[in-house]
């Protein structure tokens, strides 16, 4: 990324065009989106395990994911469980801590996290629906932390959760901006950029509903109200709500 205007402008190649090149059979351009590599073992145990087991259900599911997806991550410790529907994207660049829990249907993609990928920490509990997505930039989720049904998780510029964080339900952190200066062209042919990493630290509690902006740094013990909009960085111990989020009171001076 570079910087232009005080924003860093984010590389990426149209999904468009990172599915149909011409230079390469279906089979490899779905192998390089897939798993980001061109290993035909890699590919075969790839849809081996997730088309066998990837939406059994009840214990006998739960059971063979557990024994056949951990091979196809980069490091998974003891104890992770594996929902149903789960959908992978460069499992090669995901490192998952002991005792992880991934519920349904979740998407973990780290198409686009670089070589740091998407590290999920002892404890971290992804629940149903979330997507963890490595769109241009790593994701790193510390221990203990609690995500809740539905959230989105979208690295432009970086993610770093901290320990012990709740997230409520439908959530949004992070993401990325259209360029937005020309009127000539559509805004979606005008790149995209980003403000910065989102870093949110040690035992902070988001609302259901809040959305989180790239650049927002909120401090330790924070409380983030139901369906705020946090666009600036947010002190240690603050309580935040509204849109924009606005610091009402302190935690310590109640």
């Amino acid at each position: 990324m570079i910087a232009h205007k005080g924003r860093q402008l984010i590389s990426k190649v149209p999904l468009t065009e990172q599915l149909n090149k011409t230079d390469s059979s279906l089979l490899k351009s779905y192998q390089s989106k897939v798993l980001g590599n061109d290993n035909l073992f890699s590919l075969v145990e790839y849809e081996l395990a997730t088309f066998l087991f990837g939406n059994l259900a009840g214990g006998l599911g739960y059971l063979l994911r557990k024994r056949f997806y951990s091979s196809l991550f980069q490091n998974v410790g003891g104890g992770v469980i594996f929902g149903k529907g789960i959908v992978l994207r460069h499992p090669r660049q995901i490192t998952l801590g002991e005792r992880v829990a991934i519920d349904d249907y979740v998407l973990l993609d780290a198409s686009g996290a670089g070589e740091k990928g998407i590290v999920l920490e002892e404890d971290v509990i992804i629940s149903r629906n979330c997507v963890i997505q490595g769109k241009t930039g790593s994701v790193a989720i510390g221990k203990k932390t609690d995500i809740g049904c539905n959230t989105i998780i979208s690295s432009g510029g970086g993610i770093f959760i901290g320990n012990s964080v709740l997230i409520a339900g439908n959530c949004y952190l992070g993401g990325g901006r259209y360029i937005v200066d020309r009127l000539d062209i559509p805004m979606m042919e005008q790149g995209v950029y980003t403000k910065g990493p989102v870093v949110i630290e040690d035992d902070v509690w988001l609302g259901a509903g809040a959305i989180v902006l790239d650049g927002v740094h909120i401090g330790k013990g924070c409380i983030v109200g139901a369906g705020a909009l946090v666009t600036k960085d947010l002190p240690d111990y603050a309580i935040a709500v509204g849109v924009p989020a606005k610091v009402t009171k302190m935690r310590g001076n109640l």
